[in-house]
């Protein structure tokens, strides 16, 4: 969520910044709310004191009729008054839960992913003496339609070789992730509340990606592990000396993919369930760019060890995603495509989130917000895919990588 206070000191600014996503801020809108607060914001005071004053007289003179129904009008104003403003802040809150997170000065300015910048090419593609095969084929083989069967299309049943490598890629990152990179492992609910969704900014904007439960209940299946992680400490207060808190969580997600009918219906690329391994990090805000570098390149250690040719990209200002101010993807290739596709993106949310969910550290002159950063560290599946294509054989077979001979 934006700083109020800044919407109100520099409008101008805001709007300039938000304008590079492609989002038109509604003057009037917000105009007209602030000046209907502040009108309420006075009524409310005024009666408030001359209810204070009354009362007062009152409690000298005790049995005056007139006095008494005086103050029992202005009680009733106080009440009405305090009804009003709430109704108008929550009109408010409602405006600003759907204001995207300001844009960092070093992101590139552009309309959308043809904008995005390639900041660094790593590995060697593989050259093979075959028409490589899509990681579909594999995936296929193993699954017969039987994930479908079971749910319906975009869902997976992986046997044999295949789900003991889905196993192994989960387990293989956590380790890396806790012993060689500093992260605190956390195991948590898969099923998170509405208020949590608010927090990370995935509601309200973003309803129809998400399955929810039936029934009088507000729960959902999480999205992503960094939902239920960045909302554990939600309405808490560090003492800046704790910071920066970095966990690790290893869970599976789900997403409805509205809207992307058509698109990658093959594979593991898209699918309505998958595993991912996210690295979340609560931080001081003037850590939080060497943090984010830091949280890049132990998602980038993870390609590395498994020798799979990758590039880092810089999002544009049109293509970064709504709670986040920076976002650096790490794109895997696929030689079936001859080209690069996203498995992992690491984003710097500033204080955006923690005004949502008021996550604050103690600082020298009161509390104030913290930053949260997260990325995936890696989306299993897509780590899958990319390891059958860039792994295969001429046999229509695939090896592993050397790092995952321990684990197999």
């Amino acid at each position: 969520m934006l700083d109020k206070k800044l919407l109100i000191k520099s409008p101008d600014i805001v709007k300039k910044n938000l304008l590079t996503r492609g989002y038109i801020f509604n003057d009037d809108f917000w105009n007209n709310l602030e000046q209907e607060r502040k009108i309420a914001q006075v009524n409310l005071e005024t009666n408030q004191e001359n209810l204070n004053k009354l009362s007062k007289e009152i409690s000298k003179v005790k049995d005056d009729e007139t006095l008494i129904e005086q103050a029992s009008l202005l009680s009733s104003l106080v009440k009405q008054d305090k009804e009003i403003l709430q109704s108008i802040q929550n009109k408010i809150e409602e405006f600003l839960l759907d204001i995207p997170n300001l844009i960092h000065d070093s992101v590139p300015v552009g309309e959308d992913e043809t904008f995005n910048e390639v900041i660094e090419e790593v590995g060697d593609i593989p050259n093979f003496s075959f028409d490589p095969l899509d990681h579909s084929f594999f995936i296929e083989k193993s699954d017969e339609g039987r994930g479908a069967k079971i749910a319906k299309s975009r869902f997976s049943a992986l046997s044999g070789d295949l789900a003991k490598l889905h196993r192994v890629l989960g387990q293989f990152m956590m380790d890396i992730h806790t012993n060689d990179h500093g992260y605190e492992e956390l195991y948590v609910p898969y099923l998170i509340n509405k208020t949590s969704l608010i927090g990370t900014g995935q509601l309200p904007k973003f309803e129809d990606d998400l399955f929810k439960l039936n029934g009088n209940t507000d729960l959902y299946l999480t999205p992503t592990a960094e939902v239920p992680v960045t909302n554990l400490h939600r309405d808490e207060i560090f003492k800046a000396e704790q910071l920066p808190i970095k966990y690790v969580c290893h869970s599976p997600c789900f997403r409805s993919e509205a809207g992307s009918y058509g698109k990658d219906t093959k594979g593991l690329i898209r699918q309505h369930q998958f595993d991912k391994v996210e690295l979340v990090k609560i931080c001081h805000p003037d850590a939080s760019e060497d943090e984010h570098l830091k949280l890049i390149e132990d998602a980038c250690k993870i390609l590395e060890l498994l020798e799979l040719p990758y590039r880092k990209v810089i999002l544009s200002s049109g293509d970064t995603g709504f709670s986040a101010t920076k976002t650096v993807d790490l794109e895997v290739w696929f030689p079936s495509q001859n080209t690069y596709r996203e498995i992992s993106s690491c984003s710097n949310f500033s204080d955006f989130q923690s005004r949502r969910t008021n996550l604050k550290f103690k600082a020298d002159k009161g509390n104030k917000f913290c930053h949260t950063l997260n990325g995936s560290g890696l989306a299993v599946g897509r780590t899958l895919a990319a390891i059958l294509e860039n792994y295969q054989t001429e046999e229509k077979s695939f090896s592993y990588p050397k790092i995952l001979n321990k684990y197999l």
